[in-house]
């Protein structure tokens, strides 16, 4: 089925997502129940209560209902489910058509993201999911072979494959729930909730949760929006602010039809901070708990090391809250307090960056963040990390991930925790990722490291010719 291209940039205003068949998208809502009629996305849970366990505290700030769980990836993939490193021998790419096909009852449009010039120029066609081949943005990142199995085809970029038109994620299941518009705001009412139950709760070692240890998180591609299979990439958009819908564009530009992806791990530069939630990073968490710190520890390219401060507040003077000097961190710096077997905390003062195959963030991203204890039967089985991201610069409104850790053993049951340290090997040269080895000489272009250095590769060496927009009056909120 063909669909019509929208004359207009998805915005807060505007923040309908762009479904193929609107008219099939019903939401009813009755006391403690949530039902979704989205036929084309096959959810593979489609009600679920909206009613917390009697045990739990009742709030209006945290513990809203899971996100509905979608069975199906938008496509196209290489790969397909699979998430990890090789190929399968069963291996089963998934896509609606490719080496220059196009998927039954799709018209496409008379230039997309693959063979267009100037990608700017077509704002217009942005929120046309046909713009992008109905691929979701993982789908344009692995398109070449990022993940060992391209689907660009024989003529590329012109026979990049298809995903599926028909299919979708509904845009209320990944903003927030909640009436928040500050991660102050939020925090000051789970403060308060703490308090009318006589918390925070302050433990002693002998009465902590026994959390520490090592964890797994889901890294299925359907287990959450944030990895970027389930969703178009014009339901992405609606998510973000005009500046920040045209940095996503020129980043899928870069991944597709330039085919010049410049992912910070490449060049073992900072992974930022919301690297912690990617598909392909962070997934292997080492908790320690202390009453006065707890350490949640992940990797990547490099070891990510978030510090939660039990019980400290922030300095509230500056541009954004704060515990050290007024210098944005890489991973922001983290308050937090317990509410019984709860903990809650909030990060601030984070260093705009950008995320694999995600979003870019400004200096103004904070996240309040929530872990509470999954149980099995009374067994505990792990953790539930609710997350909600709050940037007024780059989002059109709070945004909400919501992902499971899986106990593994306690930290004296498994191997020790690995401290990664990222290495160079590879370096943007001429615009491109380059491996270089031992004794080489070369030249490059040093970019500046706080000016969003994959755009500065991008716009000297892969948009000559463009006519791009004039950027705002500094860059990451400096």
């Amino acid at each position: 089925m063909s669909e019509p291209s929208s004359p207009l940039l998805l915005t807060a205003q505007t923040p309908q997502t762009c479904h193929a068949r609107t008219a099939a998208d019903s939401k009813t809502r009755r006391p403690g129940l949530w039902c979704y009629a989205v036929p084309w996305l096959m959810l593979a849970a489609a009600c679920t209560s909206a009613t917390p366990p009697d045990s739990a505290p009742r709030s209006d700030a945290r513990g809203a209902r899971d996100p509905i769980q979608a069975s199906v990836i938008v496509g196209a993939e290489g790969k397909g489910m699979f998430t990890g490193a090789g190929i399968p021998p069963d291996n089963m790419p998934i896509y609606a058509a490719r080496d220059g096909a196009t998927p039954s009852g799709v018209e496409p449009l008379p230039i997309d993201i693959f063979t267009t010039k100037d990608f700017y120029k077509d704002r217009t066609l942005w929120t046309d999911r046909r713009y992008y081949r109905c691929n979701s943005p993982v789908g344009l990142e692995q398109i070449w072979g990022a993940y060992e199995v391209p689907l660009i085809g024989d003529d590329p970029p012109r026979t990049a494959a298809w995903g599926f038109c028909d299919r979708d994620y509904p845009r209320e299941e990944i903003v927030s729930p909640y009436p928040f518009t500050t991660a102050r705001d939020h925090y000051s009412a789970l403060m308060r909730e703490a308090r009318s139950r006589g918390g925070p709760t302050v433990h002693t070692p002998a009465t902590l949760p026994a959390w520490t240890g090592r964890y797994l998180r889901q890294r299925a591609k359907t287990a959450t929006w944030f990895h970027g299979a389930i969703l178009q990439v014009p339901t992405y958009l609606s998510l973000l602010t005009p500046e920040y819908q045209k940095r996503f564009v020129q980043q899928m530009y870069h991944y597709s039809g330039s085919n010049a992806a410049q992912w910070p791990g490449s060049y073992c530069w900072p992974e930022g901070f919301m690297r912690r939630f990617a598909q392909y990073g962070g997934a292997r968490v080492n908790l320690v708990v202390t009453p006065g710190l707890v350490l949640d520890i992940r990797n990547a390219a490099k070891t990510l090391v978030s510090q939660i401060h039990i019980g400290r507040e922030f300095h509230q003077e500056g541009v954004v809250p704060r515990l050290g000097p007024d210098v944005p961190q890489w991973l922001g710096e983290t308050v937090g307090f317990w509410d019984g077997d709860a903990l809650i905390t909030w990060t601030s003062n984070i260093q705009g960056w950008i995320s694999h195959g995600g979003f870019e963030f400004s200096n103004k991203l904070q996240s309040i963040e929530i872990y509470t204890p999954r149980n099995d039967g009374g067994r505990p089985i792990g953790l539930k990390q609710e997350v909600i991201l709050y940037d007024p610069e780059a989002f059109a409104q709070p945004l909400r991930i919501v992902q499971n850790l899986d106990r593994l053993g306690g930290a004296s049951e498994e191997e020790p925790f690995p401290i990664m340290e990222c290495i160079p090997q590879s370096y943007p040269v001429n615009g491109h990722a380059t491996p270089m080895s031992p004794g080489q000489t070369f030249e490059y272009t040093l970019p500046d490291i706080f000016g969003r250095p994959w755009a500065q590769i991008w716009e000297r060496y892969h948009e000559k010719g463009m006519e791009r927009p004039k950027e705002p009056t500094g860059r990451f909120g400096l």
